[in-house]
């Protein structure tokens, strides 16, 4: 695994770890769904957003898995149990893992396979978006549990301890 790669798989299993917390702390299902004038995706909607985009650019795409994403239902779905958005959550880091480790420093500097909102960027540059994308979303989760309940507990998000040393 490159050194890049081998970053952004602690960067991804961090923070959809993070996320996985995120749902727990809700305190129950329904709260999952719900959302504030102005605010037009749940934390539900935002998590399986983060999966199915992972699972798609990165699993299905570099990792090869065919996993066939249903982008609209990621922001349609108004219900659904905690157990099972933390089941997609958890089945994303597999599929990140396994498709970082194929990547070489000659994948990572050749353009992204698939044109993007109208561009091709380069993969290693993509990953770092994606990267962002998932810390973007688990940011405006945690900030929505906290409005709807009323609870500032942190979950512990973007912990630097989480980071480690470099391998």
């Amino acid at each position: 695994m490159t050194p890049l790669a081998a970053d952004l798989l602690i960067l991804f299993r961090r923070d959809l770890q993070c996320f996985i917390r995120e749902v727990e702390a809700f305190p129950d299902d329904a709260t999952l769904w719900r959302t504030l004038p102005g605010i037009s995706n749940s934390a539900g909607n935002l998590a399986l957003h983060v999966a199915g985009n992972l699972r798609h650019f990165l699993g299905g795409m570099l990792g090869g898995t065919g996993y066939q994403r249903h982008r609209e239902e990621e922001f349609t779905q108004r219900e659904g149990t905690r157990a099972s958005v933390i089941a997609r959550l958890e089945a994303t880091i597999p599929e990140v893992e396994a498709a970082l480790r194929t990547l070489t420093d000659a994948s990572l500097a050749a353009p992204y396979p698939l044109v993007v909102g109208g561009v091709r960027p380069f993969t290693g540059r993509f990953l770092l978006h994606l990267a962002t994308h998932l810390a973007f979303h688990l940011g405006q989760a945690g900030y929505l549990r906290r409005a709807l309940t009323g609870n500032a507990d942190t979950t512990g998000p973007l912990a630097l301890g989480e980071l480690g040393p470099r391998a």
